[in-house]
């Protein structure tokens, strides 16, 4: 259980980072939810890995590189869920940008990313 809480805090923080980076970009440089949702995905997904190799699953006895090609091949498919499922709301619905990119965050975090970290990558 504390690992799964520990998971959460972490995934708090790589979220604070993404859409910080996201809201930023939006409001001052690219103006562009969809490439910029892009760039703050990939910052928080760096922020993610170093969280949870030395802290959430204390996982340093393994290769740094075996690790991170695992956590490469989750985030990707963690990418990719992300910026589908902002791309179908933000081109179905009228939604905002922020309120999109939380809600899709949330499935795939919960339902993706916890689940393959745990049984995948950090194990």
């Amino acid at each position: 259980m504390l690992t799964f809480i520990k998971a959460q805090a972490s995934s708090l923080t790589a979220t604070f980072i993404d859409f910080s980076t996201t809201i930023v970009l939006v409001n001052f440089f690219l103006q562009e939810p969809f490439m910029s949702s892009v760039v703050g995905t990939t910052c928080g997904g760096l922020a993610n890995f170093i969280i949870n190799r030395y802290w959430v699953f204390d996982a340093t006895e393994n290769k740094i590189s075996t690790q991170a090609f695992k956590y490469f091949l989750v985030w990707v498919g963690n990418l990719a869920f992300n910026a589908s499922g902002m791309y179908l709301i933000l081109h179905v619905t009228e939604w905002n940008y922020v309120v999109s990119k939380a809600l899709v965050a949330l499935v795939v975090g919960f339902g993706y990313n916890y689940v393959f970290q745990k049984k995948l990558v950090f194990r």
